[in-house]
């Protein structure tokens, strides 16, 4: 079929007083076509009427789409058991056209954001290669809209904890943060409503205010809003996951940096300059970062099992043996698993990313050779006499070890003796005791009292006057 312009330049000959051959000729057409034209008279192109096999039957087609709940199999199924003879393409074909079950497609809409404005974050699922091995992991990507600056890294998953680690990453990476930052309704942001209606989770909103920004959503369905983040997907799929194998996830995104390095680097026709050099206009409307940033970590509270060590995700991870049984909190950072007994630090380790079921063990929280097994931990009664009685904590083993069992009763007695008496009298008795190798605690208290009894168990002298008087017998 011609077009409208071709239509106008025949008509236009004709009125001239061209013959058929002469416009057919001149414009490289067929004389029929140029008959056609001419004898139609009109400049606009006609429409073809052309019959379509769902017409007769759309009153069928629309009762069959509710009731199939849009299913347009279940609909063409139903519609060969009735013989009536259409395509499952046709089918579609005829729906679309006619609006059955597909919204007439809306205009994109254009967004124009100036310096520091705003920035985007998403994340998109992806495969790719470890050690030749596909395997998928979330890739979150945050771009500045005004420079298009991006910044992106790999997770096995994604959860409030990578999204703050990721996010806190990004804003050192451009040294500075927009004071909006776009989302999706992704439950991780969200607590709860979607759009202008979505409330963040206090924790987000609370690690939003200390790096000066605040989360807002796009509407459903509005994914032009958030368009400078979602084209680069594709580029990062395309470009810097293709061809390539990384070790571990160390290295996918420590290559992450130096690819958007590059690309941020790079000469954009579309943008008439690079990334970089747009940047150099936004940066100084970025808000600054606060002088000490905290690392992000996950708390976890585990306690210590019988072999010395607490489970974090399929992954064990030493402790020293002497808190076996106790309670700990465990803070996972990106790169480290940290280990707290109270407000002091009792362990460092690297975290493994993935739930491996390793082990991880620092010789250092294992009994030396020659110490008694890990069983052998301080009892409740030793510990708090070691907490009450340093000095004697020499003393103690050696009670301790000539007791029978586990040496509670001793220790229990030898508690009463350092509440009940006077410190120093008790350390000289100790003293004289351990010398002689004198462990019977009956015998250690006789020499207390026996070093106490004149100061403490004094009793005054009478004289005659001082004497009662005796009863009067009369």
């Amino acid at each position: 079929m011609i077009d409208q312009a071709t239509r106008t330049a025949i008509l236009h000959l004709r009125e001239k007083g061209h013959g058929f051959r002469t416009i057919a000729k001149a414009l490289g057409l067929a004389r029929q076509t140029v008959r056609d034209v001419i004898g139609d008279g009109r400049v606009e192109v006609p429409v073809l009427q052309r019959g379509e096999k769902g017409t007769e039957h759309r009153d069928e087609i629309l009762a069959m789409y509710g009731s199939c709940k849009g299913n347009l199999v279940r609909v063409h199924e139903n519609l060969r058991a009735m013989n009536v003879d259409i395509s499952y393409q046709a089918l579609t074909a005829f729906c679309r056209r006619h609006g059955i079950g597909h919204e007439p497609p809306k205009p994109a809409g254009r967004y124009d954001f100036a310096p520091g404005e705003e920035m985007q974050h998403d994340t998109s699922p992806h495969d790719v290669k470890f050690r030749g091995v596909l395997r998928r992991v979330q890739t979150a990507s945050v771009v500045l809209c005004y420079s298009r600056m991006i910044f992106q890294q790999a997770y096995p998953r994604f959860t409030r904890f990578e999204c703050k680690v990721f996010l806190t990453k990004a804003l050192r990476y451009f040294d500075g943060a927009c004071p909006r930052c776009m989302v999706d309704n992704t439950h991780v942001v969200a607590a709860s409503g979607t759009g202008a209606n979505m409330v963040p989770a206090p924790e987000m909103a609370a690690f939003g205010a200390r790096l000066g920004f605040h989360f807002e959503a796009h509407e459903l369905g509005d994914a032009n809003r958030s368009a400078r983040v979602e084209l680069g997907f594709d580029y990062i799929e395309n470009n810097f996951h293709a061809g390539r194998d990384f070790d571990d996830w160390e290295h996918l995104n420590r290559e992450a940096v130096s690819w958007c390095d590059k690309v941020n680097a790079k000469y954009s026709d579309k943008l008439k300059a690079s990334r970089r050099e747009l940047f150099v206009v936004e940066k100084p409307r970025l808000k600054a970062l606060p002088m000490w940033i905290p690392d992000v970590y996950a708390l976890h509270h585990r306690i210590v099992d019988v072999y010395g060590f607490v489970n974090l995700h399929t992954n064990r991870y030493s402790v020293p043996y002497t808190l076996i049984g106790r309670p700990v909190e465990v803070r996972e950072t990106e790169d480290h698993v940290l280990i707290f007994e109270g407000p002091r630090q009792v362990a460092e380790h690297p975290r493994f990313v993935d739930a491996a079921s390793a082990h991880v063990a620092r010789p250092e929280h294992r009994p030396r050779r020659g110490e008694r097994s890990l069983d052998a931990v301080l009892g409740d009664e030793e510990r708090a006499l070691l907490a009450a009685a340093p000095e004697f904590a020499a003393y103690i083993a050696a009670l301790k070890k000539r007791s029978l069992g586990r040496g509670t009763l001793a220790l229990r007695r030898f508690q009463r003796l350092v509440d009940d008496y006077p410190r120093a009298p008790l350390a000289q008795a100790v003293s004289a005791a351990a010398e002689y190798g004198l462990y019977d605690l009956d015998r250690l208290e006789r020499m207390v009292l026996r070093s106490i009894a004149k100061d403490y168990f004094l009793v005054p002298k009478r004289g005659r006057d001082d004497d009662p008087e005796e009863p009067d017998d009369g």
